[in-house]
């Protein structure tokens, strides 16, 4: 049944995303939502074209309209003059569809002279995977990242993190951000059933993205009883990346596939350095696997308690933890079906109200940010 939106004044939003991570997803289950609440969403797609299937998912929404384009994204090389052609194109875009808020998932538009007001959700940041993962000195030629970033976050109206780790990185990077608020991520419990289990276990997500530790994955795999698959992309955008020697690949799924994987799996495991939020680690929750991630503020913060965590570098611990659940089979299933419980917490319905909250705070003029670090969801204690 869909809310009445009584009283709503922002009936139309302009948001924009990309394909490369879980900005996607993130943005279809927003989009989802939206229309349950009778508001309209413009998404203005940069970094490539849609496949068949995402297509079909959203012409599934009725009050989705998609506008895309090729631009380049602005963590990529040589992205300058992308960034100022999409930058036009995207005032265009306001221009066309006269949105009552403008919904940002990148830094570098922030600063266009919009005549909607602008929020901007922070799903991570070049600097803080950089001290996650690197843990050197920043490259001098990330100033000009660091500067964009800092820019596009004082010029927002609001800022959004999805995780209050997150949040304090940015902080701890750029300084206060006053104007900032907490809102989880959330996914529909009903897209990744809890399936007959299996003996294998599942890692998923971008493997050429080293905050996401995968190659530690794939560096114990062989030591396992049971066989590891990995969904996800082993290719960058850049074309570099690399080939696992242990894992079994499957390449990068459309959801319902991922979804039917990993309702079979009996653990998922990612030891990831950095990870914002991590959607993956929700989805396989979901769908009742034992998780064994990276022991890191972000996963303690969310899945504190329904977790077997170990250190990203430790890959003794990571075999040991693997092998502890895989021989033990009630243990594996117990942490299993506690990771789920939780998971039912990060739901799409309250993602998507805590957003019109923010969305009427910015555009009546009241001030965003009071109770920032108040998240969306009630976690449950196990």
């Amino acid at each position: 049944m869909a809310d009445s939106g009584a009283g709503l004044g922002v009936r139309r939003v302009l948001l924009t995303a990309d394909l490369v991570g879980g900005v996607w997803d993130y943005t279809l289950e927003l989009a989802r939502e939206f229309d349950r609440l009778q508001i309209s969403t413009v998404v203005a797609l940069m970094g490539g074209r849609r496949s068949e299937a995402q297509r079909r998912a959203c012409d599934a929404i009725p009050r989705l309209t998609v506008e895309e384009s090729d631009f380049k994204l602005e963590w990529m090389p040589d992205a300058g003059a992308d960034l100022a052609a999409a930058g036009r194109w995207l005032l265009s875009l306001e221009e066309k569809h006269r949105p009552d808020i403008v919904h940002l998932n990148n830094y570098a538009h922030v600063t266009l002279p919009w005549r909607a007001p602008r929020l901007l959700v922070a799903h991570s940041c070049v600097l803080s995977w950089w001290r996650a993962v690197r843990r050197s000195p920043l490259p001098a030629d990330l100033s000009g990242y660091a500067d964009l970033v800092a820019t596009a976050l004082r010029a927002a109206d609001a800022v959004v993190a999805p995780s209050r780790s997150l949040l304090g990185a940015l902080e701890a990077i750029y300084g206060p951000l006053p104007r900032a608020r907490v809102i989880h991520n959330g996914r529909r419990a009903a897209d990744f059933p809890a399936l007959d289990k299996a003996p294998f276990a599942m890692t998923a997500g971008r493997a050429w993205d080293d905050g996401k530790n995968i190659r530690a994955v794939d560096a114990v795999a062989a030591c396992l009883p049971w066989p590891v698959y990995l969904a996800g992309d082993c290719t960058g955008p850049d074309g570099t990346g690399w080939r696992p020697r242990h894992l079994i690949e499957l390449g990068r799924l459309p959801t319902p596939d991922l979804a039917r994987w990993l309702g079979r799996a009996t653990l998922f495991v990612l030891p990831a350095h950095y990870e914002p939020f991590g959607l993956t680690v929700l989805e396989a929750a979901l769908a009742g696997c034992a998780l064994v991630i990276g022991d890191t503020p972000t996963m303690r913060e969310l899945w504190d308690g329904a977790a077997l965590f170990v250190p990203p570098d430790d890959q003794a611990r990571l075999t040991a933890a693997l092998r502890l659940l895989m021989e033990r089979p009630h243990r594996c299933a117990a942490l299993g079906a506690a990771a789920r419980a939780r998971a039912r917490a990060y739901e799409p319905t309250a993602m998507a109200r805590a957003y019109r909250e923010l969305y009427e705070e910015i555009v009546t003029g009241r001030r965003p940010g009071a109770d920032r670090l108040t998240e969306t969801t009630a976690v449950p204690v196990l």
